[in-house]
């Protein structure tokens, strides 16, 4: 076990069954996450985005924790967290869902993984959905159980992470169509393995079932990887942002609605499915949304690194909202943002302005996500 005056290691936050293996590979930093350090630092944050797009990189995500939903009322169970529709949703399938409260305020987006019939995975991002799970169903008259199970996901992501699945996984990997799953053994290793991630990029997700197992599956993948050239990583904030996807807590949180996020495809308020915020998001539909998220260019030289706080966003003096997600993109040699302004100033072109620290920078709305817009890339 590395120890480092930098690390603030205790009992109360849990280390991922990748912990060792990633140290080992040259992690220098960590952030927490679900109660569970990630590794965020694995030198430049330019290079480990350059290492994803031209290549593959292989991300610690085991704070991607699991709620298990099963029993013989789970999928009404499920139905009732999220407004998207699963009616098709078929078994060995995953779909992007969002988790809102009676008001219609988001509480998380995580991919849910249909494994049976009645058997689920919400697999998260940063928020105790364990227990607003858990606290939904003593009420709600249904047969549910809901844990937290032993499962601890990787994510290979990049151009070659096909070339390296079957290599790990042999041919019958490529009928893995984007957004399915399929369950494997890797020499007893016991996985489920998805085309899903969290970098708009070719990509995979591996689930790991036995935490006791994670130092020999790491080691497995970077080895397999080694003449494609996979490095070990971190989730690319650049390429996610350049993706126009969400991090929760930073571009969106309890006081959001889906539709400030655009978000009304995962939103169902035709048809008779009943899920919590019903009644609240039928209201602010029709009220109509206040603010919206945008992307933003910053017209200044490149940022040194991601927003560490909230930049207040203006017109004419006047605070209109806040940019959420900043970063500069060495691709597109621009600097570019998710913000969350009023409604009113959210039209293409706008002419802004930003307040960074003590200084006002010109800024302008504009097109998101700012690459790949269609999502070619991550479902080719």
């Amino acid at each position: 076990m590395m120890s480092n005056k930098n690390f603030g290691f205790g009992t109360q936050i849990r280390k991922s069954p990748y912990f060792n293996a990633t140290v080992r590979w040259g992690a220098k930093g960590f952030s927490v996450y679900n109660h569970m350090y990630i590794p965020r630092d694995f030198g430049s944050p330019e290079q480990n985005f350059w290492n994803l797009i031209e290549k593959s990189i292989l991300c610690d995500v085991a704070v991607e924790r699991q709620v298990e939903i099963t029993g013989p009322d789970a999928y009404k169970f499920i139905q009732l967290l999220t407004p998207r529709d699963l009616s098709k949703l078929s078994i060995g399938q995953c779909k992007y869902v969002l988790i809102v409260n009676n008001e219609g305020g988001i509480l998380n987006d995580p991919v849910l993984l249909r494994l049976g019939e009645n058997h689920f995975w919400l697999s998260l991002a940063d928020s105790d959905v364990l227990f607003w799970a858990q606290g939904v169903a003593v009420n709600s008259g249904l047969n549910v159980k809901i844990s937290e199970p032993d499962v601890s996901p990787l994510q290979l992501q990049g151009p070659t992470s096909g070339e390296i699945m079957v290599k790990l996984f042999g041919d019958s990997i490529k009928d893995l169509k984007y957004y399915w799953l399929k369950e494997f053994n890797l020499d007893g290793i016991p996985l489920i393995v998805s085309r899903t991630g969290w970098s708009s990029e070719l990509g995979y997700e591996l689930y790991l079932r036995d935490g006791t197992k994670g130092d020999d599956l790491y080691e497995k993948i970077m080895e397999a990887g080694k003449e494609h050239g996979l490095k070990p990583g971190h989730t690319s904030s650049i390429r996610r942002i350049e993706g126009g996807m969400l991090s929760y807590h930073a571009d969106a949180d309890i006081n959001t609605n889906p539709f400030e996020l655009g978000l009304d495809r995962l939103v169902n308020l035709e048809s008779e499915i009943n899920f919590i915020g019903k009644d609240a998001l039928k209201k602010i539909k029709q009220d109509g949304i206040k603010r919206k998220q945008v992307g933003i260019e910053i017209d200044c030289e490149p940022l040194s690194g991601p927003n560490t706080t909230f930049w207040p966003v203006l017109n004419d003096q006047k605070n209109i909202g806040k940019i959420t997600s900043a970063v500069y993109s060495p691709r597109l040699k621009k600097n570019i943002a998710l913000a969350m302004i009023d409604v009113d100033h959210s039209n293409l072109g706008q002419k802004l302005k930003v307040k960074i620290d003590e200084n006002v920078i010109n800024c302008s709305v504009v097109e998101k996500p700012f690459f790949d817009p269609k999502k070619k890339i991550a479902s080719s």
